[in-house]
Order: C-alpha cells, then sequence, then structure tokens
C-alpha cells in the first residue's frame, strides 16, 4: 500500500490536475478541462491511505454508486493507469454520460438552501463538486457526501429549511 504522502507525489506530478486540500487533513484532485459536470478526478484523499479516483465511465472498475474506486490498496502502476484512464475519459465528450445526467438532476433537486435556527443563526448549504456544503457565512461548517446526511446534520443541530 503507498503511503499518503506517496500518493499525493504521484497526483502532484500529473499538471492538469488541481489540487484542492478539504476538511479532515483530506485532498482532492480536480480536471478543469473535463469535458463533463464531473471535475473530481481523486476525492478524499487521506492521511490513513484511504481515497478514491473516479472510474464512472470506465469498464473494468468496481466503484461505488458515485463513480469512484477505492484505492487504498493500490500500487504505483496500478493508480497511474487508472489516473490516466479517468483523466482520459473526462477529456471526451460523451452525450449523455451517466455522470453528467446525474451531477445535473442533483444540481436540479437543491440549489443552496438557507437553514435557521431558533436563535437566528443562518446556515447556508451548497452542492459543490459532488459534495454538500454548509457554510455559516464564508466559513465552512461541514462537507457531506449525500444530501440525505447534510439534511440531517442540519436537523439535529436544530435548524430548518428556509422557503
Amino acid at each position: 500500500m503507498l503511503t499518503f504522502e506517496q500518493k499525493l507525489a504521484i497526483l502532484d506530478s500529473y499538471p492538469q490536475l488541481e489540487r484542492k486540500n478539504v476538511s479532515l487533513g483530506r485532498v482532492n484532485y480536480h480536471y478543469e478541462e473535463s469535458q463533463h459536470d464531473k471535475k473530481t478526478v481523486a476525492y478524499h484523499l487521506h492521511p490513513n491511505g484511504n481515497g478514491y479516483v473516479f472510474a464512472g465511465l470506465l469498464r473494468g472498475y468496481e466503484a461505488d454508486d458515485k463513480g469512484f474506486v477505492n484505492i487504498r490498496d493500490y500500487s504505483e502502476s496500478e493508480l497511474r493507469s487508472l489516473l490516466d484512464a479517468s483523466i482520459t475519459s473526462l477529456s471526451i465528450y460523451i452525450p449523455d454520460a451517466p455522470v453528467a445526467s446525474k451531477r445535473k438532476k442533483k444540481a436540479a433537486a437543491a440549489a443552496d438552501s438557507l437553514w435557521t435556527n431558533d436563535e437566528g443563526h443562518t446556515l447556508t448549504l451548497k452542492l459543490e463538486d459532488d459534495l454538500w456544503y454548509v457554510y455559516a457565512d464564508l466559513n465552512l461548517e461541514m462537507a457531506f457526501e449525500t444530501l440525505e446526511e447534510a439534511k440531517e446534520y442540519l436537523a439535529e443541530e436544530g435548524f430548518t429549511a428556509q422557503g
């Protein structure tokens, strides 16, 4: 198994990928030249060795429902092969590709929404790069993989949706 630092070094060697540090020490890599709505190539690389690479447009990989493959136990050659294939798949426009239409449906389902509590505090729920982010003003409060998780968190914290 590659270490977190080794995985970062491999991903950093791809000049077409943009590194984005996210919460809890995790790191994402985006491919801004993607011909699809999907731009995240590497998702939630974590210091514990876990992480995911997008394979939603590829055959032969066991991906989750969002199209990501767990790379925890990948060797360098396996990781590079998957990264090359992922970037190539995102470089070519494929009309009605499943990931593109799924993303549009998600975005249409819930744009930015405001949530308030009894004390008058307001939080904003936003969909960005396939994650649901909760913001207090400009500060990131929490991030969630699904809308359901985000709503559950907000409800548990005493917030209700406005409008």
